[in-house]
């Protein structure tokens, strides 16, 4: 943390007495210790000698001065604020230069000594605003002389401050969503609103979400929206050595990966499909891909059939054997997705009477049913047999009893 120091004028003391002199800056810088100092000052100036000194003193120390201009810094507070390694001015502040002044009396030669005197000084004030400017020093004289006050950005376009520091407000994303959708339909506000709200949902306190909490979970929702769109676009490859995932038509130059999230290269390798066609894959990209292997595979197996059947070139010999295993590994993947098929129907048919019997709910209430005066009965129950057969073998079943 930084060292702050304040220098504000008081009712009675200015820059060079009390809390604003040269003797209290040193106190404070030693007890700084090194440490990165924030020297405050909102001042309209005094002892020109003791700014000077304060200046000394900021340049010397062996941390990192910032000095802001919190509300005014004039005549010799102005000196003081040139001291900082940067000068930081609030927007609403003023800086003020001017010539340095003397309120001795005396006779025409104590007048006099005290001209040269002064322009001795306003020389040195001259130097420091020149050093920190880089301003000539007709055009910084030309300034000291007019009485020249500035504002935020006059300073800054001179080159007398480094930045300006404007405090705002924090103004929530929530804040902002609330005033963009004050005229949306409601439903669409009851979304937002819920979007807003505190997880802790008993207490029901609305969630002051900032910028970087936004965006963190922005992020989340547009790397799924991303991921899933990849899935989509995810185009999968059964070979002898597993499935090689890619986006478009599997030619020269694509880019595979091994995971579905098209996040992990594929293995440098040689892969052969189930359809026999050989990929060489290097650094995560196909770099050849041979269509014509199976067919050559097949004309030379056709030739040395006829010269000898109980012969077959090694070559043919793996490439089938890629070629079967590509194609297991192709059933495997699809007896792995019936097999999941069937669990989930077995596990949906497992389900107990209860949950059945939930689900099969009648609606239907008999003609003057106690339970409710407006219930209507149906014109002829749907279990009245409607045949003539049926009917007799209903009778016939009550005879019987």
């Amino acid at each position: 943390m930084p060292y702050n120091i304040y220098l504000y004028d008081t009712e009675h003391d200015g820059i060079g007495s009390g809390s604003l002199s040269s003797a209290y800056l040193q106190q404070q810088l030693v007890q700084a210790a090194g440490q990165d100092v924030e020297l405050h000052i909102s001042s309209a100036g005094g002892s020109a000698f003791d700014a000077i000194a304060i200046y000394d003193l900021l340049k010397r120390y062996p941390g990192q001065v910032i000095t802001y201009i919190d509300a005014l810094a004039a005549s010799a507070a102005s000196i003081v604020a040139m001291g900082g390694h940067q000068i930081v001015m609030s927007k609403y502040a003023l800086l003020m230069i001017h010539k340095p002044m003397a309120g001795n009396g005396g006779n025409a030669d104590q007048l006099l000594k005290d001209v040269q005197m002064l322009n001795t000084v306003q020389e040195r004030l001259a130097q420091i605003y020149t050093d920190r400017t880089g301003l000539d020093e007709v055009t910084i004289n030309s300034l000291i002389n007019a009485v020249t006050w500035m504002t935020a950005d006059q300073a800054l376009s001179l080159g007398f401050i480094d930045r300006i520091e404007d405090h705002q407000a924090m103004v929530t994303n929530g804040d902002l969503l609330k005033k963009c959708t004050n005229t949306a339909p409601a439903v669409y506000q009851r979304c937002i609103n819920k979007l807003l709200m505190d997880h802790n949902r008993s207490s029901k306190k609305p969630m002051n979400m900032q910028n970087n909490d936004l965006i963190e979970r922005t992020t989340s929702v547009l790397d799924k929206m991303m991921n899933f769109f990849k899935k989509v676009m995810n185009k999968q490859t059964v070979t002898d050595k597993g499935a090689l995932h890619h986006t478009g038509e599997l030619d020269r130059d694509t880019e595979v990966y091994q995971d579905e999230e098209l996040t992990t290269p594929a293995v440098d390798d040689v892969y052969t499909t189930s359809d026999g066609k050989q990929l060489t894959v290097e650094k995560g990209k196909v770099k050849k891909v041979d269509a014509d292997a199976a067919e050559s595979d097949d004309e030379q197996a056709d030739e040395q059939e006829v010269s000898s059947k109980t012969k077959k070139a090694p070559r043919e010999v793996q490439n089938q054997i890629a070629t079967l295993k590509a194609k297991i590994h192709a059933q495997n993947n699809l007896l792995a997705e019936a097999r999941t098929a069937l669990q989930n129907a077995q596990d949906r048919l497992q389900r107990t009477r209860t949950e059945v019997k939930n689900e099969i709910r009648s609606t239907f209430v008999p003609e003057g049913s106690k339970r409710s005066h407006k219930a209507q009965a149906e014109s002829q129950a749907f279990f009245a047999p409607q045949s003539t057969v049926a009917k007799n073998a209903v009778k016939q079943a009550i005879s019987n009893k």
